[in-house]
């Protein structure tokens, strides 16, 4: 079973996925909406992936701010994942998300990436890390 990882923002939702282990996260794609409130067709292709790649569990990236308060992407974000969990009857975990995208961004300078390129790549790397966090997370408390 896979699992996937999604950074949900206000027009675009980065998507990574496990390996079938559950080891390691890897980028897959970032979906792109006109409207932050035009959600059917993002549910719709988050919902294909699921089905293509046997997804058995969801992690969502939590934007809780710096000093662990919840705001306004934080209420939006709860809405998103009991959405998608209703839509697709998969659990749906949420995972603190801070500086992932900072951290994406690090990486794709590190290993290269022009900064004009970064757009199409940054979302999909913070689901990647969320992801990897999550799974990270995961194996530590097998291990105890």
């Amino acid at each position: 079973m896979r699992i996937i990882g999604l950074d949900y923002g206000t027009k675009t939702v980065g998507v990574a996925l496990s390996d079938e282990n559950q080891i390691i996260a890897s980028p897959h794609i970032t979906i792109e909406r006109k409207h932050a409130t035009k959600l059917r067709q993002t549910y719709a292709q988050i919902e294909e992936i699921i089905r293509e790649y046997e997804v058995g569990l969801i992690v969502l990236g939590f934007p809780k701010n710096m000093n662990n308060t919840e705001g306004e992407r934080a209420e939006a974000t709860k809405d998103f994942a009991e959405n998608l969990e209703r839509r697709t009857g998969i659990e749906v975990r949420l995972v603190d998300e801070r500086l992932t995208t900072m951290q994406a961004d690090r990486i794709l300078d590190a290993t290269g990436v022009a900064q004009s390129a970064r757009k199409e790549h940054i979302d999909k790397m913070a689901a990647a890390i969320i992801l990897q966090s999550f799974l990270d997370m995961k194996k530590n408390e097998e291990d105890i």
